[in-house]
């Protein structure tokens, strides 16, 4: 099981976004921390959140979720250094935040050319576990490195919305919903001792919606577009590994090693909303196929 790493390098010089770049070379120890976060300053507006397609169907210049959850990535990918960017989005976040403590899946969106429908028509006077979940997920690895994060109370509140979502569930109702459910509980249950066998229960009661296979179809998605083992969990030794067989991890890897293209880059799996966000996504999940090898020593 091998990937040529040179041809990834050429195809994120190529081909991907600079902020996807930036993050590449980061991953690769040979880029420093304020280059990344430079590059993600082209994507933030004046209220402290993140536009502008951070998200890359999501092209649209205002503040999102979508964006908050990009932002976050790139703090997180910065550790261990830290920026006061990250407690202004926090700032914006518990601006915006729903009374019951959640984010809409998306605020209504001013210019829709370039955007995916389900951004489009996504219901901005609700909480959605789905978006609340994925960025306070983000929000707890930049807690890790970041006092500023970990003590802010927007965090706080989200992370109460979305326990008590999850508690409240017999179980999730879509697969994505599970993917950054069950990410939520596996920061958690580092993030915050005293809720850690509080997040490891609900794990497990999570992890049985999860076939022997590992993989579950995304509803509404591309026919064969499935959350695999590796969206699950794709971090060895962390909590949320122990709800996916081993087995399936193991062919997981197998496959995703295996779908390095030949311009380098790895494919996008899903229906993309123009040809500019399919390839800006290639860039990112290049990004993130080299650092999930790389993190269970697939490759160095």
């Amino acid at each position: 099981m091998t990937i040529d790493l040179a041809a990834a390098r050429t195809f994120m010089a190529t081909h991907a976004r600079i902020l996807d770049r930036r993050r590449f070379l980061r991953l690769l120890g040979e880029s420093g921390p304020g280059e990344l976060l430079a590059a993600l300053d082209s994507y933030r507006n004046g209220d402290g959140g993140y536009g502008w397609g951070a998200e890359p169907d999501l092209r649209s210049p205002e503040s999102q979720p979508g964006g908050a959850l990009h932002a976050f990535e790139a703090f997180a990918d910065a550790a261990p250094a830290t920026t006061e960017r990250a407690a202004a989005l926090c700032d914006w976040l518990g601006s915006v935040s729903l009374p019951d403590g959640g984010l809409p899946f998306a605020f209504p969106v001013t210019e829709p050319a370039g955007c995916a429908s389900f951004w489009v028509e996504a219901d901005s006077d609700s909480s959605s576990l789905h978006i609340t979940a994925a960025v306070t997920a983000e929000a707890h690895r930049v807690a890790r490195h970041d006092p500023a994060v970990a003590r802010h109370p927007w965090l706080s509140r989200a992370t109460e919305f979305c326990l008590d979502a999850i508690e409240a569930q017999d179980r999730p109702s879509h697969a994505l919903e599970l993917r950054y459910s069950l990410g939520f509980l596996d920061a958690l249950a580092e993030a915050d001792p005293g809720r850690r066998t509080q997040a490891l229960a609900l794990i497990d009661r999570l992890g049985a919606a999860i076939p022997d296979s590992g993989s579950l179809h995304v509803g509404g998605g591309a026919e064969d577009e499935m959350m695999r083992p590796l969206d699950f969990a794709p971090v060895p030794g962390r909590p949320v590994r122990s709800v996916v067989r081993p087995a399936a991890v193991a062919a997981d890897l197998e496959r995703l090693a295996g779908l390095q293209q030949e311009d380098g880059g790895w494919p996008v799996e899903w229906a993309s909303a123009s040809p500019a966000a399919a390839l800006e996504w290639r860039g990112w999940i290049t990004v993130r196929a080299v650092s999930i090898l790389r993190a269970n020593s697939v490759i160095g």
